[in-house]
């Protein structure tokens, strides 16, 4: 069966010609904030990409058709949408069966982008192990969606609302490379450090591309977690998110939110706990990786 996909004309042409392209998740777009700030995100997210050279492709499933790449008018329609699915490994195939319009998670932009030839992918930060999973056994799919999907993803690490350590964990059992960017502790999402080490550490865009290359030639499943912190000007010291997010754990937990759920429940009430600053400091999170990105798929392209 072939698989219903349209590549958009931009992304179409950047195939052709051999521009270098960047994949962008589409949940930012319908569950990360609201309408018009959602579409002048994603437009600012963009015009970063192409304003080094790069192309970018927004991924999501329209009535049931997978898109590389939005047209104008179609990133209009998802940033004005209501009820779209949230799409990961498990449910992207069923929305295009049933000819449904969901927004691509972490995991199923990877999916997508691989199953374009896209190999950079720029997000905002990864799912991860819950708080508590030693008991909710809640772990996100990005997680083994990394270890086997080989696309080198930028984010600012895990979210901070996560168990980082056993998120860290899980990345390693898996062989995935947790790669920090200038700095050797492991950024925390909205603050640039964390107590934990980096795993590894690389400065240079080219250094990135060539170790995805040469995951590919080792025969190594899975693809790279590039960690790049926030820059210093934008974020929100750890110490004092750290009484907020505990704040907004217990919170769910005497709610009784559960599944997935949990994570739009606790960035909303972070936002409000913050009065807005977290989704300042995410939207220069997110703007700071996809230039990353373009540099790393730059770095690519260039390569023999």
């Amino acid at each position: 069966m072939i698989l219903p996909m349209i590549l958009s004309a931009e992304v179409a042409a950047a195939k052709t010609t051999g521009q270098p392209i960047v994949a962008l998740e589409s949940t930012i777009i319908t569950h990360g904030m609201p309408h018009p700030q959602n579409l002048e995100v994603a437009q600012q997210v963009e015009n970063d990409i192409r304003a080094l050279g790069a192309v970018p492709a927004t991924i999501a499933v329209l009535d049931g058709t997978l898109h590389i790449g939005l047209d104008p008018a179609q990133l209009v329609q998802l940033s004005q949408s209501r009820n779209t699915a949230k799409l990961s490994r498990a449910d992207l195939a069923a929305c295009m069966a049933s000819g449904g319009t969901g927004a691509t998670t972490v995991a199923a932009t990877m999916i997508a982008a691989h199953a374009a030839g896209i190999a950079v992918f720029a997000t905002g930060g990864i799912g991860g192990v819950h708080k508590g999973a030693e008991h909710s056994f809640d772990i996100s799919a990005d997680l083994t969606e990394l270890a086997q999907t080989p696309v080198t993803v930028v984010a600012a690490g895990a979210k901070a609302i996560l168990d980082v350590d056993k998120t860290l964990e899980v990345l390693e059992t898996n062989g995935v490379p947790v790669i920090a960017v200038g700095q050797d502790s492991f950024p925390a999402f909205w603050s640039a450090h964390s107590p934990l080490p980096a795993p590894l550490r690389m400065d240079d865009p080219a250094q990135i591309a060539r170790a995805h290359r040469l995951r590919a030639a080792l025969g190594l499943p899975g693809g790279q977690l590039v960690a790049n912190p926030i820059p210093a000007q934008d974020e929100i010291p750890a110490e004092n998110l750290a009484p907020i997010i505990a704040q907004a754990q217990a919170e769910a937990d005497q709610q009784g939110v559960t599944g997935k759920a949990v994570t739009p429940f606790l960035l909303a009430r972070i936002f409000d706990l913050t009065q807005g600053r977290s989704l300042t400091a995410n939207i220069a999170l997110v703007r700071n990786n996809a230039r990353l990105a373009a540099r790393i798929a730059q770095a690519l392209i260039a390569l023999p």
